[in-house]
């Protein structure tokens, strides 16, 4: 579990990192599958509901950029995603009732993975009654500054969810003109530690420039009382997802900021990961405001 200094630095400042979660032998397993992953994605050409490929892609050299669903996909990711000390400190931070979103895992290869300009997750969700949202991410691979790390902006779940929107339609980055990343913070892990985030964390990562790898396994919870504010007509899916405690019926909800967006969207925006919505955006700040 979270030392109550661990779920306080949290709830000031929307993230954690946490080292030594996960042992070697995971590790290793980890990283044996997710290589099984990006050999066979030398059978595609164009990206498929599994893999999301770098522009550079070919099948001599394959280039993955993420693995879409992993839990899906192969047994250890579900294992990571029900671990032990995962959805206990999940449990400490939105309460027992937890409930399993989404997953991906994003790999920056050494000298080509592609950067993810600055955003909030909680832009992407559905109108939700709460944000009581995070996402763990597990690193496979010692993260640091050099090899594209996360970027986080301490405080910022406390303030407002910024315009993804780019002349209406989303595009899926901040498109604010006066947004700064100047207190942005890198986040070094090393092999085996986690992350977590709070669902309206501002977060980004460079690049990566240097000559070693940067997988990140992301598995995102929530509470089982942040529901949609549409009304709910299947609850199968739902409660499919429960991993710890019970689906709840009765929605919870929270003062938070309204989500900008616009009143008509306009077509146009493109489908699939973040990478591929986020090539419309105009202005990319990430490299040019990240530390150095």
């Amino acid at each position: 579990m979270l030392t109550q200094e661990q779920v306080e630095f949290y709830h000031t400042n929307g993230y954690i990192v946490v080292e030594n979660v996960i042992s070697a032998a995971d590790i290793a397993e980890l990283r044996k599958i997710t290589d099984g992953f990006v050999d066979k994605s030398r059978e595609v050409t164009e990206h498929t509901n599994v893999f999301d490929l770098e522009p550079g892609h070919t099948p001599e050299a394959p280039q993955l950029r993420r693995l879409k669903n992993p839990v899906t996909l192969h047994p250890i990711y579900d294992r990571m995603l029900r671990h032990h000390f995962i959805l206990d400190s999940v449990a400490q931070l939105v309460g027992p009732n937890i409930r399993y979103d989404t997953s991906k895992l994003n790999m920056k290869s050494a000298g080509f993975g592609s950067p993810v300009e600055w955003h909030q997750d909680f832009a992407f969700a559905a109108p939700v009654t709460n944000d009581d949202m995070l996402s763990v991410g597990l690193a496979l691979d010692d993260m640091t500054q050099e090899n594209g790390c996360l970027l986080f902006i301490p405080g910022s779940h406390k303030g407002p969810i910024y315009d993804h929107y780019q002349n209406d339609v989303f595009v899926g980055g901040i498109t604010a003109p006066d947004f700064r990343a100047d207190s942005a913070v890198p986040i070094e892990v090393k092999a085996g530690g986690i992350t977590i985030h709070h669902t309206r964390t501002l977060h980004a990562s460079a690049p990566n420039s240097s000559g070693r790898s940067r997988r990140l396994l992301l598995l995102q919870y929530s509470a089982a009382d942040t529901l949609s504010q549409r009304p709910i007509t299947d609850w199968e899916p739902l409660d499919a997802a429960i991993l710890r405690g019970e689906q709840v019926r009765e929605p919870r909800y929270a003062d938070i900021p309204t989500v900008p967006r616009p009143e008509t969207p306009l077509p146009g925006g493109r489908g699939g990961s973040i990478y591929e919505i986020q090539t419309l955006l105009s202005h990319k700040r990430v490299v040019e405001d990240t530390p150095k």
